[in-house]
């Protein structure tokens, strides 16, 4: 069934992917339940976690009846968002990866910016960084996207999983999260949604990211073969203009590049 036809039961639907880390799932899903704007289901997706965490959730969803905990066979966090992608019955698609959180007024001030350009698709908001507790200022290269974001996403993701809110109408468009990618998933989707669709930006910055730990996907080695893999991919399956197919291809000889130095 496609995602758009599914009756939209409530505004949003905030989707957690989680896999081992019960002591941070708890804030990440406190930061939802507490949310200012009540029109809204929490789907928590445990992706074959081994820690409990399930036991623990289902004790705190009994006090909540828009609160859903999914269980799967551990298949990757591209698979978990689609799953919960798939099993949402909101109109608006939220994130939330299990390390982080929302802001109390997140979904109340994203559904303002809903309301005032009701023409966009795409919207994602400032963040707030922080590595091993500490404040972590962020550098002018990952200045986040509004408009046109296709090329200044080919060097980096510049939508943040745990920021963004996307209508599910985009995802019959575009397809669901590339499960052949371990990582990188994000760009990897981020790619093709920006070649069809623009990027609102809410200047605020809602959504709290915690780094340094190395259990974080970002923190593992060899992320500019998935980057390369994904411009690939772009290269023999997506409807490029000449100055696209160019700024692609060139891209994607950086990152081979800089995976081969690596390497060696």
């Amino acid at each position: 069934t496609p995602i758009s036809r599914i009756i939209n039961a409530m505004f949003f639907s905030v989707i957690i992917p989680t896999y081992d880390r019960r002591q941070l799932l708890r804030i990440a899903v406190d930061s939802v339940l507490q949310q200012t704007d009540r029109d809204f289901e929490l789907i928590v997706v445990d992706d074959g976690s081994g820690d409990n965490s399930y036991d623990e959730l289902s004790l705190l969803k009994s006090q909540f009846s828009n609160f859903r905990i999914l269980r799967q066979e551990n298949r990757g966090v591209a698979a978990a968002r689609n799953a919960g992608i798939e099993a949402a019955q909101g109109e608006w698609l939220c994130f939330l990866d299990s390390d982080d959180r929302f802001r109390r007024d997140k979904l109340t001030v994203t559904r303002s910016y809903i309301e005032r350009f009701a023409d966009i698709k795409v919207f994602h908001t400032d963040e707030v960084w922080y590595r091993n507790g500490a404040f972590l200022p962020q550098k002018k290269i990952h200045a986040k996207a509004d408009g046109d974001a296709f090329m200044p996403s080919l060097e980096m993701c510049r939508i943040s999983p745990s920021s963004v809110c996307i209508h599910r109408s985009v995802f019959d468009d575009i397809g669901l999260f590339d499960e052949s990618f371990p990582v990188c998933e994000d760009y990897e989707l981020w790619l093709r949604l920006t070649l069809r669709y623009p990027v609102k930006l809410v200047p605020e910055p809602l959504t709290i990211k915690e780094g340094g730990r190395p259990d974080q996907l970002s923190a593992r080695t060899g992320m500019d073969e998935y980057r390369a893999l994904a411009l690939e991919k772009l290269l023999a399956c997506a409807p490029l203009t000449p100055e696209q197919r160019r700024a692609v291809a060139q891209t994607r000889d950086t990152k081979r590049k800089i995976f081969l130095d690596g390497c060696r």
